[in-house]
């Protein structure tokens, strides 16, 4: 087990971190200041300290966990590429960022320590940690649409935060490669990080008052008294049994548990769509810090530590789950005298149980762990969460070996392509016939390249490749040569076999996923908007256009005549539609020598369309 100093192990200095968690405490302290500012003249840091709230409303913004889709105006990267699913948010903290951001001079602080090249740290404790993060996040987003070739590591320290995003705010974070910026503190037994695998529902009696106790406004702030209530009781057993419903439920699942009552449960038990992302570090009490990175372990570790102890009581537990969460400045300090840190980054290194002739260090390992009352199957947990990490990394090993079978599939089909131009027969309208037995080789080449696409889209949607897959630079590109190339004879089979009839147009019934994502990935590392790039999809319009001529009018039809006319014109400026479109035979010179006289020869791609595509090479400049 590697054994390191904190600040060696999280990539953030030890007296930054120490620095922080003053600050946080500082903007804790002083709710009516909106953030506070650390960046003394000669120092090489900007500290940015956000000040909690403490109405039920500044937590969940409407009944059940208070969760909606975030703005990804403000933050574009927060989505799942492929599976096109956007980042579920706490609508409360999102909503408090966007107003710090529009009220408070922000953006104009950062962008000044921004310039003058300083470490930036956001941090703050309690709910001031959400908009900690989604600040981080925001400047990210901020550094990444300047294209700028300087390097920006932000760094996000938050103490006792709330959970954020769902599974896929996290995995959007590992994508881009910003997971590491963040570092979370954790107390074994502070409620609030844990809060939100809750509903409202069932806290909404007992919530106003706990919010209180760390309210520094309020009378009842630090009062020792409410957290030996029954109330503070049932506060602390209701959130501890949604967490245990949460966290069974992610187990089951990592697990590889097949049992259909699984996906029934969620049917009529609502779980919270919250999880962890980033770098937890959990405060055993005692000075012994764990470090962990995996989220699906975090989860476990954040449901198993806080069960009864031995020699606890409930209520003695529950008053301990709110005290913990005004101590991280008295814990921290004690914990970096010690440097007692233990990263469990690695799975065949958590000891289910201490063996005898065990090393002083995994005798260490075993005993940090026991101070956060990790049990046999909590450790078991996390290990099989690691083991579903391995199995990523394993998969992606499977699909890299389809790598050059794929190669060589399209490099077939170039070939195909090229011997069709030889003949003055475009390779659409030679697949679309099928008269030779090349194109019927061909086929076969197309159904063996989706099959190998499919089972990479499969695991995509299962969320069972690492999380940086679809924007590995290498893939993108293949994808991109594999839906250039192949996308156009799809749409061929598909309108040869007359599926459309049956399905409907191609764009909107037949389209693969193996196709949508490939698109979808390369819009997103190029920065397009989406479905700007459908060249590939240029033969459906064509085709649907076809069918609909002989039904409606021209005027009905003038304005999509005139888009994808122009879009013609921009696709082979860029190369992305060949001279093999406008050969004489070809569907769509067919079709577009249907229109009207009048209109044709006042077209934009008049000069193309001579049949042989002998004007290809010189080619008028779109406006």
């Amino acid at each position: 087990m590697e054994r390191r100093k904190l600040g060696e192990s999280v990539g953030i200095r030890d007296d930054l971190i120490q620095k922080a968690c003053s600050i946080a405490m500082a903007a804790h302290n002083s709710p009516a200041t909106t953030f506070l500012l650390d960046k003394p003249h000669n120092s090489s840091h900007a500290i940015f300290a956000f000040a909690g709230s403490w109405s039920v409303d500044d937590w969940f913004a409407h009944k059940s966990f208070g969760d909606s889709n975030i703005n990804l105006s403000l933050f574009p990267s927060l989505r799942s590429i492929g599976n096109d699913q956007t980042a579920v948010i706490n609508r409360a903290f999102l909503r408090q960022f966007e107003t710090v951001l529009r009220t408070s001079p922000l953006s104009y602080e950062v962008t000044r320590a921004v310039t003058e090249k300083k470490q930036i740290v956001f941090t703050g404790h309690s709910s001031g940690g959400p908009v900690a993060i989604l600040a981080s996040i925001w400047l990210l987003e901020q550094h990444l649409q300047l294209d700028s070739d300087e390097q920006i590591t932000p760094f996000c320290v938050t103490f006792g935060s709330p959970l954020v995003g769902d599974r896929v705010f996290g995995h959007a974070l590992r994508r881009e490669n910003w997971s590491h910026h963040f570092v979370h503190f954790v107390m074994r037994y502070d409620i609030i990080p844990r809060i939100l695998l809750a509903p409202l529902t069932s806290i909404e009696r007992e919530l106003p008052e706990i919010l209180q106790i760390f309210n520094p406004t309020s009378n009842y702030f630090g009062l020792e008294s409410i957290g030996k209530t029954r109330e503070a009781s049932v506060f602390f057993s209701t959130v501890v049994r949604n967490i245990s419903s949460v966290a069974s439920h992610a187990a089951c699942s990592f697990m590889g548990c097949t049992n259909l009552l699984l996906e029934a449960v969620t049917s009529f038990i609502e779980l919270s769509p919250y999880r962890p992302f980033g770098t937890y570090v959990f405060c055993t009490g005692n000075g012994k810090l764990v470090i962990v990175k995996n989220p699906d372990a975090v989860l476990q570790i954040l449901f198993y530590c806080v069960q009864l102890g031995h020699g606890l009581e409930l209520d003695e537990t529950a008053y301990r789950s709110l005290k913990e969460h005004l101590l991280y400045e008295t814990e921290l300090q004690e914990s970096l005298e010690m440097q007692d840190v233990v990263n469990l980054d690695h799975p065949e290194e958590v000891p289910l149980y201490l063996e005898s002739g065990a090393t002083d260090e995994m005798k260490s390992v075993d005993m940090a762990l026991n101070d956060l009352g990790l049990s046999t199957r909590a450790r078991l947990c996390i290990c099989a969460a690691r083991e579903f990490e391995k199995q990523k990394l394993r998969n992606q090993a499977k699909i890299n070996s389809y790598y050059s079978k794929i190669e060589d599939g399209l490099n077939r089909i170039h070939g195909y392509r090229a011997t069709c131009e030889v003949h003055e027969v475009g390779y659409y309208d030679a697949f679309k016939i099928q008269r030779e037995q090349r194109d019927f080789n061909t086929n076969l080449k197309r159904v063996d390249l989706a099959g190998m696409w499919d089972e990479i889209i499969e695991m995509l949607r299962r969320y069972e490749l690492p999380d940086g897959f679809e924007v590995q630079k290498e893939w993108v590109e293949l994808g991109t040569k594999y839906r250039c190339l192949v996308e156009p004879i799809e749409i061929a089979n598909y309108y040869r076999h007359s599926m459309n009839q049956g399905l409907g147009p191609y764009l909107i019934k037949g389209r693969p996923k193996r196709y949508r994502y490939n698109q979808r990935w390369f819009e997103h590392i190029h920065r397009m908007t989406a479905e700007s790039c459908s060249a590939s999809c240029f033969w459906a319009e064509v085709e649907e256009l076809c069918s609909e001529t002989s039904n409606r009018t021209f005027e009905e039809m003038k304005r999509r005549v005139l888009g994808l006319e122009r879009e013609v014109l921009r696709w082979v400026s860029s190369g992305e539609l060949r001279r093999d479109v406008f050969f004489e035979e070809s569907t769509f010179v067919k079709w577009w020598m249907t229109l009207p006289r009048l209109h044709r020869s006042g077209s934009c791609i008049a000069r193309l369309m001579d049949g042989k595509g002998t004007n290809f090479p010189n080619l008028p400049t779109s406006s």
